[in-house]
């Protein structure tokens, strides 16, 4: 089988990753969790999470509902280095609502138009109209992290990123707009072991760019942007919700209730959302670097 990229993946798994990482990927079973620091130490089971799930789309669809009746807008910010999770966590959100209400945003690099405006513009124009959930797959917070980690910009561009974001995430709230905003984080050994299986899957191998190759190379340097990101970013009124990912099924669970929990939308049923696990699902204190 042919792997993309000439099987650069493999090649850093076999002559470029850090001895420990290869080891604990060789030594350990398929669900196995990696991360010693995680606090649980088995995945949550299939029955469990399939029992809970369920309840939880219950309660999306009556978000919704109250959404498109009350003309709501709600933007969910998905964030987190490659791997983590967040183009699966979103579809869990969406697979029951109406996709004419519950779109995702995911944008490529800006077109030459684009680089010329200013650096919010693209992404206003994908703000939620009422009646609306907007799931940003990615979002403005690249100039934070990627853009500094691969020298897409300058330090005088992401500094002066930092110095609007705040002002322009409370403008979107102050006009009535429930931002939640999720920094989804694995451990070092499960993203490697993450992206080898998408470099094997044919079905999965679309999911693979350059970014995602090189990027496994520098793994301190996404580090300190990402520290440096939540650090400047969370606020008040629009703090970030760090989800340790190592278990996919929790890190949905978690990230689905903390919205719904977020949202007073009609006939909700608290029982039927449970509780956040505050171990994996909560302010910037949990992130593990």
């Amino acid at each position: 089988m042919s792997l993309p990229f000439d099987g650069a993946i493999t090649e850093f798994f076999t002559s470029g990753a850090p001895d420990d990482i290869r080891d604990k990927i060789t030594a350990a079973d398929k669900d196995d969790i990696l991360t010693p620091t995680y606090p649980h130490s088995e995945r949550m089971g299939k029955k469990q999470y399939e029992r809970e799930m369920e309840a939880l789309q219950i309660e999306l669809v009556k978000m919704q509902d109250w959404v498109s009746t009350t003309g709501c807008r709600v933007a969910c910010v998905f964030e987190g280095r490659d791997a983590a999770g967040k183009g699966g966590t979103i579809k869990r959100f969406r697979e029951n609502l109406n996709p004419r209400g519950a779109r995702v945003v995911a944008l490529s690099k800006p077109t030459e138009t684009e680089a010329t405006e200013w650096y919010f513009q693209r992404y206003v124009r994908q703000l939620p109209a009422g009646g609306e959930i907007a799931f940003f797959d990615r979002s403005w917070y690249n100039r934070g992290v990627v853009e500094q980690v691969f020298g897409f910009c300058t330090p005088k561009q992401r500094e002066h990123f930092f110095v609007q974001v705040n002002p322009f995430e409370a403008m979107m709230v102050d006009d009535g707009i429930h931002v939640f905003k999720f920094w989804l984080n694995v451990c070092r050994a499960e993203q490697l072991r993450r992206i080898m299986a998408r470099e094997r899957d044919p079905l999965k191998q679309w999911k693979l760019s350059w970014i995602d190759v090189e990027g496994l190379k520098k793994w301190d340097a996404y580090t300190s942007a990402i520290r440096e990101t939540l650090d400047r970013s969370h606020t008040s009124h629009a703090p970030w919700t760090i989800v340790r990912s190592d278990d996919k099924k929790r890190a949905r669970l978690n990230a689905i209730r903390t919205v719904l929990h977020g949202l007073d939308y009609t006939n909700k049923d608290p029982q039927a959302i449970g509780k956040i696990d505050k171990d994996i699902c909560g302010g910037p204190d949990i992130w593990d670097a």
